[in-house]
C-alpha cells in the first residue's frame, strides 16, 4: 500500500535491527543472500531490495519467489531467507536490503552485495590482462592491489588517465563498456587480490575484485620429451605396418610358380629384415 511505499523510500532514516551481511562472488556464477529474522514472523513477506529500496529498487518477494535473475526461498524452521542472485556482473555489486513487511515499519538488514571476483592464471615472464566491465562511460578507471576499496584509487598502480606506468597498462574500450589492465613480466609477487575501480562522483565507486596467480616458469623439457616419446610410438607404428605390408608383397608376388615354399620362405624373411 501507500505507507508501505513512502516507508521504503524513506528507508534512509531507518534504523536496521542487524549488522551489515558481506557478501562475495564469482563472475558467471550465482550468489546467495542469506537474512535471518526473528520467531513470529514465519508467515510475513520477505523480499530483497536495492539502493533506497524504492517501488522500482525491489527485486524479488516471497510472494513472487522467481523473477529475472532472483531467486527466493524462506526457510521457517530456520527462520532464514535466501536469496539467489544468479549470472553474477560487476554491475550486480551495491547496497541491498533483505527486507521483512510488518504493519508499521519494516524490518531491514543491509546487505553489502556483490563484489564480485575473477580469477586469473598466469606464469612468470608472460604477460596477462584482466578485463573490467562498467557502465559509467565517462569516469576515471582504475586498479589497485588489495581488497580495501576506501583507499584503492589513492594507491592505484595505473588509471585511465595515466593509461602507462611501468609494467602496466590500462585500455579503456569505451564502445564495449570495458576497460583492460596488461601487466607485463610477470612475477610471482604478482599474485594476490586486485581490485578494479569506477569513480563515481555522487556515489560510491564500483568495485570488481580479480584474484591473480602467477605460477613458475612453464616447463617446456616435459613437453618435448612428451612429444618425442609420441614420435617414437608414431615410427614404431609406420614400421610395424610398412613390415606387414611387405610380408603381403613377398607372398602374392609373381613369383614363378616352380619355386616351392622352402624358397619362397627365405625370401620373404630377406623381405622382412630389409623392411626393418
Amino acid at each position: 500500500d501507500l505507507s508501505l511505499l513512502v516507508l521504503r523510500i524513506a528507508l534512509r532514516c531507518v534504523t536496521c535491527e542487524a549488522g551489515v551481511i558481506h557478501v562475495t562472488g564469482y563472475v558467471g556464477r550465482e550468489v546467495n543472500v542469506s537474512c535471518s529474522y526473528d520467531e513470529g514472523y514465519e508467515s510475513y513477506e520477505k523480499y530483497l531490495c536495492k539502493n533506497d529500496c524504492g517501488d522500482s529498487d525491489l527485486l524479488i518477494t516471497t510472494s513472487n519467489s522467481s523473477k529475472n535473475k532472483y531467486s527466493i526461498h524462506d526457510n521457517k524452521t530456520s527462520r532464514i531467507f535466501t536469496t539467489t542472485i544468479s549470472d553474477l556482473h560487476s554491475v550486480d555489486a551495491g547496497k541491498y536490503w533483505c527486507g521483512v513487511t510488518r504493519t508499521g515499519k519494516d524490518i531491514y538488514t543491509e546487505v553489502d552485495c556483490c563484489d564480485t571476483v575473477t580469477k586469473v592464471q598466469s606464469y612468470e615472464g608472460y604477460s596477462e590482462s584482466v578485463s573490467c566491465p562498467y557502465e559509467s562511460q565517462n569516469s576515471l578507471k582504475y586498479i589497485c592491489r588489495g581488497n580495501r576499496p576506501s583507499t584503492c584509487l589513492q594507491q592505484a598502480l595505473i588509471t585511465s588517465d595515466t593509461k602507462q606506468n611501468g609494467r602496466f597498462r590500462l585500455d579503456d574500450d569505451k564502445m564495449s563498456g570495458t576497460f583492460t589492465v596488461t601487466i607485463n613480466s610477470l612475477t610471482r609477487n604478482d599474485s594476490g587480490s586486485y581490485l578494479c575501480g569506477v569513480q563515481r562522483n555522487s556515489e560510491l565507486d564500483v568495485f570488481s575484485a580479480v584474484e591473480l596467480e602467477v605460477e613458475g616458469k612453464k616447463n617446456h623439457s616435459n613437453s618435448s620429451l612428451h612429444q618425442h616419446q609420441e614420435d617414437i610410438i608414431c615410427c614404431q607404428i609406420l614400421m610395424v605396418s610398412f613390415t606387414v605390408m611387405y610380408t603381403w608383397t613377398c607372398l602374392h608376388s609373381n613369383i614363378d610358380a616352380n619355386i616351392d615354399a622352402n624358397e619362397v620362405q627365405p625370401l620373404c624373411i630377406l623381405c622382412i629384415f630389409r623392411s626393418r
